[in-house]
């Protein structure tokens, strides 16, 4: 190792942006992953023996092995991602190492995405491509494809911090009437102000949301929250939609719901399993719209996320808090 350079610093991912850890390199040596999954645990598990912090990303666990791997001298590391699934949070506890996560990076890009899916799912654009794909285009009857309207609606969140707000923002360009969530905690008087938005209990929202987004992290839980008995408790012009985790949804029952037309439509980013497998019975469906977990993927928001995750690990590394600490 360089003289000049204080610390080793694994990348442990292919294609982290440049521009995101060029504040690494004046204080690191940077190593980084250069092949794929499955192969990629395996170089980890090499590359990462000595080093002092890692930047975390894709979907390979952060586990007591690889920590092992890396040494005591490891003291810190951050994901490129506001979800930390992909780390082993106990164990980084146990060994009193901190991480730290990008969250904020993110929302203006899922943000924005959310109200694409809606809008998507409410003006039923799946259903709508698949009749020109297949000469059913009908010129001659007004009500034909009619949509549900955003105006005047209500939008309930369940999860209500940064991206549902950020998503609350953009919605009240459309003139919609009233803002409800959910969440373990109440918003501030002024934030309730500013969305003209009412914490209300799980069942008041189902019942009473004409679009329902779901923006909430995985846990013990929200894991499959949304099921059969939730779905038949929401409005049947009611539109859903998912940037959250895909578990949070119980799949086989939102199949049904939407293949009885228990609800209007879905739109999801995030499913269960990932990747869905191109045969899935729910992509046969006209009213749903899928993106592959692509919410936080603009160029912009990866190098503002990896320029972050490299701040929390230059922080961590100097016994300092990190600028996003994930606990």
């Amino acid at each position: 190792m360089s003289t000049n350079k204080l610390y080793k610093v694994l990348i442990a991912h292919t294609d982290v942006p440049p521009e995101g850890i060029e504040i690494l390199k004046e204080k690191c040596e940077i190593l980084q992953v250069t092949s794929e999954p499955p192969l990629n645990r395996l170089e980890i598990l090499e590359k990462i023996k000595g080093v002092d912090a890692a930047i975390w990303g894709g979907r390979d666990i952060l586990d007591a092995k690889i920590l092992d791997a890396a040494g005591p001298q490891f003291k810190a590391v951050s994901t490129m991602s506001s979800g930390i699934n992909n780390v082993d949070v106990p164990e980084l506890k146990k060994r009193g190492i901190p991480l730290g996560s990008t969250p904020a990076m993110l929302t203006v890009a899922v943000a924005d995405l959310t109200v694409g899916l809606l809008i998507a799912a409410a003006r039923r654009f799946q259903e709508g491509r698949r009749k020109i794909d297949s000469d059913n285009w009908d010129k001659d009857h007004l009500d034909w494809m009619l949509g549900q309207d955003i105006r005047d609606s209500t939008v309930g969140f369940y999860g209500f911090g940064g991206i549902g707000q950020a998503v609350a923002q953009r919605l009240s360009g459309f003139e919609i009437d009233r803002v409800l969530y959910t969440t373990r905690n109440r918003v501030s008087d002024e934030i309730e102000k500013k969305f003209n938005a009412s914490k209300v209990d799980f069942d008041t929202l189902l019942a009473e949301s004409d679009f329902l987004i779901i923006a909430s992290p995985l846990n013990k839980d929200t894991l499959g929250l949304f099921n059969a008995t939730a779905f038949n408790k929401m409005k049947e012009t009611a539109v859903l939609v998912n940037v959250g985790r895909g578990k949070i949804v119980n799949q086989d029952d939102l199949y049904d719901a939407l293949k009885a037309k228990r609800i209007f439509a879905a739109g999801l980013d995030v499913m269960d399993p990932e990747p869905l497998k191109s045969h899935d019975k729910l992509l046969a469906l006209d009213n749903v719209v899928v993106t592959p977990h692509v919410g936080y993927a603009t160029r912009r928001t990866r190098i503002d996320a990896a320029t972050l995750a490299s701040q929390n690990v230059l922080q961590g590394l100097a016994g300092k808090p990190m600028p996003s600490p994930a606990y």
